[in-house]
């Protein structure tokens, strides 16, 4: 996996999706690390809060759309790439960079056989000069992604034989295909049968 910049500071902006600068975000991330000092423990922290305590949408049955960070922390709830909004806006608000990262999966998809894009993050951490990859979508049916500072264990398992891949670009925005989807439509449903199917 590659940075999409050199630059940090390009993976700790706040804009109108990772709207970290809102009060509410903010303050949600001081208050989930206050007792942390690690920089390392404080990113596990907030990626297994979002992971556990804020249920992917199609799991939990809703059928709200969030897309920004302050909706998902909001509304409680998101598909795979709100969730990795909000996780990115809550460790950017503590200072750890954040970045995007995309897989086409083609398991379990809502069109039979269709690739879909899924999306997480990849955060650095400054204490020991590396990227890792986290998957906050949350663990049910079987899933078991980890935070892990040495062996990766993201949420879905790829099979190159049905052409499932990572994009090894980390992103320092969530790409415009995502963004778009999740403010096109209202209900879960209907974005549903419309997912990216790639960048």
């Amino acid at each position: 996996m590659y940075p999409e910049y050199d630059d940090l500071s390009e993976y700790l902006v706040s804009d109108a999706v990772v709207d970290w600068q809102t009060p509410a975000v903010r303050l949600k991330a001081l208050e989930l690390t206050q007792s942390q000092s690690d920089e390392v423990d404080k990113a596990r922290c907030l990626y297994e809060w979002v992971r556990d305590s804020i249920p992917h949408s199609n799991d939990a049955g809703l059928e709200i759309v969030t897309c920004t960070a302050s909706e998902v922390l909001l509304h409680g709830t998101g598909i795979c790439f709100a969730k990795s909004h909000l996780l990115a806006a809550l460790l950017r608000a503590v200072n750890i960079p954040a970045g995007f990262c995309y897989q086409v999966l083609r398991m379990d998809p809502p069109v039979d056989n269709e690739p879909v894009l899924h999306g997480f993050n990849a955060i650095y951490l400054t204490t020991l000069d590396k990227w890792i990859r986290v998957d906050a979508r949350g663990n049910t049916n079987g899933i078991n992604a980890q935070f892990s500072i040495k062996k990766e264990q993201l949420a879905f398992a790829m099979d190159p034989l049905a052409d499932e891949f990572i994009y090894e670009t980390i992103f320092a925005a969530p790409v415009k295909s995502v963004v778009e989807r999740l403010k096109m439509y209202k209900t879960r449903s209907e974005l549903w049968f419309d997912l990216p199917q790639s960048l």
